[in-house]
């Protein structure tokens, strides 16, 4: 045991995907569900900083916390949907809070980074995209 403990090889990477993803994701689908939940009083806080209009933006938001959240924590289409939070993650760390100080976008920063992180981890061992395509993965492997 001790050897695992002190050794620098993972323990286990399809355990760490997994913890990452039900972290990560489930961060995302709680701040997206409260965003639906409050939708119409946190609209009215919002703008428009990237000129695709009010709501279309936050809309879209929601989109990428809620939707997106869900399916990296389930571990569906993992690398895909990681990209529209990196997106909106990009957006409020380098144009929403592009003035702020690092304190205030400290969350965002770190969210961006981790989702860099799920992309190239993937979706690991425990998820729907292993349920849906390990044949396929099996099959090209020679």
């Amino acid at each position: 045991m001790a050897n695992k403990i002190l050794s620098q090889r993972p323990l286990n990477i399809d355990v760490a995907a997994l913890l990452l993803r039900l972290i990560f994701g489930g961060l995302f689908v709680y701040h997206g569900y409260q965003k639906v939940i409050h939708y119409n009083e946190y609209l009215n806080y919002f703008t428009d900083i990237i000129g695709i209009g009010k709501k279309l933006s936050y809309n879209l938001l929601i989109f990428a916390e809620l939707v997106c959240g869900f399916f990296v924590t389930i571990g569906f289409l993992t690398r895909i949907t990681v990209i529209p939070i990196f997106i909106a993650m990009s957006v409020a760390v380098l144009i929403a809070h592009a003035k702020d100080t690092f304190q205030i976008k400290e969350l965002p920063f770190l969210f961006l980074l981790l989702s860099i992180v799920v992309f190239v981890l993937g979706s690991g061992k425990y998820s729907v995209d292993n349920l849906l395509f390990k044949n396929r993965h099996a099959k090209s492997n020679f």
